[in-house]
């Protein structure tokens, strides 16, 4: 059983090392809805240094095969003048992975919400080899917004917080350790800590139109969004928070580029002939070695 331990062990790692390593393909959009809407600007940020409540927006995407994401974009109103000071990217699940189920019942629903914690994360101190910022508009404005008011159940219906403007901004995120995801259905959280002010993530298009660089997914889930006290609950930003006789409901502005990944089948196969390859030029060598000491040349004769 050990040596079986073992060999499983060395297989996981081997396998791991065949996805880290194996060579990039040219970039390609792997999920894009960038198309920005005026209708919600969600906060989204780290917890900040000088107090407050962590804050993480939250919307989904979907994946039909074994992806490296090598880099991100997404969109978001932030003061004039600002200047970023921390960011972090999150990776969640589907509820209830990585989830304790059931909840605790502080929200009134947690079917399709993301996860209690994040499946993979970058920062700046890890994760994050540069970023660029470009203005897209020096005055634009949401016509709704979520910061303070995100309560648990039964206070969780604000309306929302009103309008609020500012630059509109694009960010692009470049990874030096590229998320490597499975196949499934994720959120993706984008945090930006400033120096000053918030930063509020943009909603996008819904329905996502097949018009290309668009992805649709189906089934399109909802923009989700918690703090730091009502953390491991999410809440939706539309059905929740701003609520109403038919309440709205959001994408959030954002892009994933990457390229896909072999099956752990291919990359076992592949992995298999490197072995062997390696595995017939030790016995070549060997048998070199061998032929050497008895004054043979390669051809079996004497020299």
């Amino acid at each position: 059983m050990k040596f079986k331990s073992q060999a499983l062990a060395g297989f996981g790692a081997f396998w791991f090392a065949l996805v880290v390593s194996y060579p990039a393909a040219a970039s390609s959009i792997v999920y894009s809805n960038l198309g920005v809407v005026g209708t919600m600007a969600a906060a989204s940020r780290p917890e900040p240094a000088s107090g407050g409540l962590e804050i993480e927006a939250a919307d989904d995407f979907i994946l039909s095969g074994l992806t490296r994401i090598t880099s991100a974009s997404f969109i978001g109103l932030v003061p004039a003048g600002f200047s970023v000071n921390d960011l972090n990217l999150e990776i969640y699940r589907v509820f209830p992975f990585d989830s304790t189920n059931p909840p605790d019942g502080k929200v009134p629903t947690r079917v399709n919400s993301p996860s209690d914690v994040a499946f993979a994360e970058r920062d700046l101190s890890a994760g994050i080899a540069s970023f660029t910022t470009s203005v897209i508009s020096n005055s634009f404005t949401a016509g709704n917004s979520v910061l303070n008011g995100i309560n648990p159940s039964p206070f969780q219906n604000t309306l929302g917080e009103g309008p609020v403007t500012g630059l509109e901004v694009l960010f692009n995120v470049v990874f030096s350790n590229p998320f490597i995801l499975p196949a499934d259905h994720y959120f993706f959280v984008p945090q930006v800590g400033l120096t000053a002010g918030n930063f509020f993530w943009l909603s996008a298009l819904r329905p996502i139109p097949a018009t290309s660089p668009n992805t649709p997914i189906t089934p399109d889930l909802q923009a989700w969004i918690r703090n730091g006290a009502l953390d491991p609950d999410w809440l939706r930003i539309g059905t929740d928070i701003v609520g109403g006789a038919t309440p709205p409901t959001f994408n959030m502005a954002f892009e994933l580029q990457g390229d896909t990944v072999p099956e752990p089948a291919t990359l076992a196969l592949l992995g298999t002939g490197l072995v062997g390859l390696a595995t017939r030029v030790r016995r070549s060598t060997r048998r070199r070695s061998a032929a050497s000491s008895r004054g043979l040349d390669q051809q079996g004769c004497a020299y």
